[in-house]
């Protein structure tokens, strides 16, 4: 079932006028998922499929929503290595401060901007300071 999606997604993109004519064979798969006479962990996971049906999807459903996890894993990665060298020793404000530091420069990371070029311009707005940027790389150009 999910090889043809993969394959769909590396082909098309994350489309959702070429995705949805899998929601048949999801469907068809959800109804073939029988949780009678099969062993505990089988059961275990189907019962797991079946809670998780509506989100494990939602990717047929909206454009550009990835079909798997790995953003959201790699932007948790600095936040995971920041917690082990700080071990505790902060205090509730100057975590909350830290984070929103970490958050902008993953922003950052994403967007392909230089964290300390952004600091230092005194921009509140990362998509605001990439329009600017480009701005003023075109006004050079001319």
């Amino acid at each position: 079932m999910l090889k043809p999606i993969i394959e769909t997604v590396d082909r098309r993109g994350l489309k959702k006028r070429f995705l949805g004519k899998f929601r048949n064979s999801i469907d068809r798969f959800y109804k073939g998922l029988v949780d009678d006479e099969i062993g505990e962990a089988a059961g275990k996971l189907v019962e797991r499929l079946q809670k998780n049906r509506n989100k494990m999807f939602t990717f047929l459903e909206f454009d550009d929503v990835p079909w798997n996890n790995n953003n959201a894993e790699h932007a948790v990665k600095a936040f995971a290595l920041l917690r082990r060298v700080m071990d505790g020793l902060t205090t509730e404000n100057g975590l909350r401060d830290t984070l929103v530091l970490l958050s902008v420069c993953e922003t950052c990371k994403c967007r392909k901007v230089d964290f300390l070029d952004f600091l230092r311009s005194g921009s509140k707005d990362v998509d605001e300071f990439v329009i600017r940027g480009s701005n003023q790389r075109l006004q050079r150009a001319n």
